[in-house]
């Protein structure tokens, strides 16, 4: 069995944490600087608002793909150097936008975005907790998905401020985020390793199966199906909400872009703090409503042409979401061998991330033949039907396994390893 713990103590765990942390948030708000930009790209290049929502999805895609095929790597060569590949990749992308003279450069530079995501999102949130003591296992928990979403929040705030406000809105935002990418790769040789030298293996690049952990199955399931149905209308707003500011509602504000998307993904991390305080039988049933009155609220929005439901809409999402997503990685946390940690996230994550791509490529469809009133209704009736259907599926439920945080609570062992 690989053992977990650090081989040095060369810096106090709140600083080595706080170096993680700078690199997952880093690495996750390079992948929303784009956003406010989609308008102003697509006017340079010429394309279509389908193709905004393709250049979204193939970043998800890549993320997807970067988890199944190297969702184990930092188990077996280490955290950190699999956290300095992703900033590496990251610095790569924010080059590539910088550079972008036309719609390949885009998509090569979202491809590349994406395996930095799906490298930092598994290695990061492993290594915050393999350096968190057993007692603070889920406040580690909780920075992880701060990192994460704090990450794709300050990503789409920063970029609209500085493309509305600040000279070179294709340029500037990209140059500040390669100085904060520096930033973090200078920090982190100071962070100690947690997977000792003699666990670890060669570079093995091969296709891993989503492999849902045995012990936890049932909850994590249900978590991921939630979790993903918020993922999803993230996705939508992220992609699109400069096209209904700009032409629903006539607004053409990249800072109100970055704004609107900002406060989904913060709320989404308020969500996970949510996650902690609510009675685990209730908590992802409460995620479920909310998910459902977030459809609502933005198809309000949209059949109404007002912004104030669609903010309210975009922070209950969040809320929701987050909720969904903080009890996923409770039972991962609470439920996996440390050795399979990485691996067991990557593919919660992946779950997420596929049902972010698939339906923003589908909204993008149904704009292109209808318009995006009619496609934004749609898929929020969609998002509320499965949101039901998964809280059906708790209420049919009975006995300890209803609550869908039960399996944090059970010790690691060989019942919670992978199927």
């Amino acid at each position: 069995m690989r053992s977990t713990r650090p081989r040095t103590t060369r810096v106090p765990g709140p600083l080595a944490r706080a170096a993680v942390a700078l690199a997952f948030w880093v690495t996750m708000a390079g992948t929303t600087v784009p956003t406010p930009l989609y308008p102003l790209y697509q006017h340079a290049f010429g394309f279509s608002p389908f193709m905004v929502t393709v250049i979204f999805a193939v970043y998800a895609l890549g993320v997807v793909a970067g988890l199944l095929t190297l969702g184990r790597l930092s188990d077996e060569v280490g955290r950190r150097p699999v956290m300095a590949t992703a900033l590496l990749l990251a610095a790569a992308a924010a080059g590539l936008f910088e550079a972008a003279d036309s719609l390949p450069w885009l998509l090569t530079a979202r491809v590349v975005s994406g395996l930095a995501a799906a490298l930092i999102t598994g290695s990061a949130t492993a290594a915050l907790l393999d350096l968190a003591p057993p007692e603070k296992r889920l406040r580690a928990q909780t920075l992880a998905l701060a990192a994460n979403m704090g990450g794709l929040a300050g990503g789409t705030l920063l970029s609209g401020v500085l493309a509305e406000w600040a000279g070179s809105p294709l340029r500037l935002p990209w140059t500040v985020t390669l100085v904060i990418t520096a930033v973090a790769l200078l920090a982190l040789p100071t962070v100690p390793e947690t997977v000792a030298r003699s666990a670890r293996g060669g570079v093995r690049l091969r296709f891993q199966p989503l492999r849902i952990p045995a012990g936890i199955r049932p909850a994590f399931l249900r978590a991921a199906l939630a979790g993903g149905s918020g993922f999803a209308v993230l996705g939508v707003l992220t992609s699109v909400s400069g096209l209904f500011l700009g032409t629903v509602l006539n607004i053409h504000h990249h800072a109100l872009t970055g704004l609107v998307v900002c406060l989904a993904f913060a709320a989404t991390a308020f969500g996970q703090l949510l996650a902690r305080v609510l009675p685990k039988p209730r908590a992802l049933p409460i995620a479920c409503a909310g998910l459902v009155l977030a459809a609502a609220l933005i198809a309000t929005a949209l059949l109404t042409e007002t912004l104030p439901p669609l903010l309210l809409g975009a922070c209950v999402n969040g809320l929701a979401t987050g909720t969904a997503v903080g009890t996923g990685l409770g039972a991962v946390n609470g439920g996996v061998a440390p050795q399979q940690r990485g691996a067991a996230v990557s593919t919660f994550f992946a779950i997420l991330y596929a049902m972010l791509s698939v339906p923003v490529v589908g909204v993008g469809v149904l704009i292109q033949a209808t318009d995006l009133r009619t496609a934004g209704v749609t898929f929020s009736a969609l998002v509320a039907l499965l949101a039901l259907g998964v809280a059906a599926g708790l209420l049919r439920r009975t006995g300890p396994s209803y609550a869908p945080g039960a399996a944090a609570t059970r010790p690691a062992g060989p019942a919670a390893e992978e199927a």
